[in-house]
């Protein structure tokens, strides 16, 4: 269900409207949205994202432009979660306070990564499939595990890629 307060960008696409659950949030233009995702109310999500299948977006959570985000990704937005306050009484919206969550141009979010509240994804940084993110990833880095630690550098990565192809090619030319 995509509920009408949504603001859908220009060519953004949502592979399965009937399939997702969308509501009060702004999704930039170019961004694709796979099935059963849930985007609530007050997330950004800018252009030229991809959202894969099955990731769960909540409340205080903001995503830049050009960002990856892999299947069954879960953003939490609640240290202390809780179903009833101290007198047993049901909480309500009131009753906690909603983290905010950053993630910064270009940044990608392997499958099934759990993010903390109130943390700060680094620009080009590459959070590993399974890690638990507690604490602000820097700009570039590579980070993995629970918790989640730094373990790379992403232009390192990309300029041994870049050397070990450029290897190929040159000896497929001789």
């Amino acid at each position: 269900m995509i509920s009408a307060d949504v603001q859908l960008g220009e060519r953004a696409v949502v592979f399965h409207p009937d399939l997702v659950n969308l509501y009060g949030c702004r999704i930039g233009g170019g961004t694709r949205i796979g099935s059963f995702v849930e985007i609530q109310k007050d997330v950004e999500v800018g252009s030229n994202c991809k959202i894969s299948s099955h990731s769960f977006l909540c409340s205080g959570v903001t995503v830049e432009d050009s960002v990856f985000i892999g299947h069954g990704v879960m953003f939490i937005n609640d240290m202390y979660p809780s179903a009833v306050n101290p007198d047993g009484g049901l909480q309500t919206a009131d009753d906690w306070e909603c983290l905010t969550t950053t993630v910064r141009h270009n940044a990608s979010i392997g499958s099934n990564a759990t993010i903390l509240g109130g943390v700060t994804i680094g620009r080009h940084s590459l959070v590993g499939a399974g890690a638990v993110v507690n604490r602000d990833v820097p700009d570039y880095a590579i980070v993995a595990g629970v918790p989640a630690q730094v373990i790379g550098d992403v232009r390192e990565k990309k300029l041994s890629v870049a050397q070990e192809t450029g290897a190929v090619v040159a000896a497929r030319l001789r």
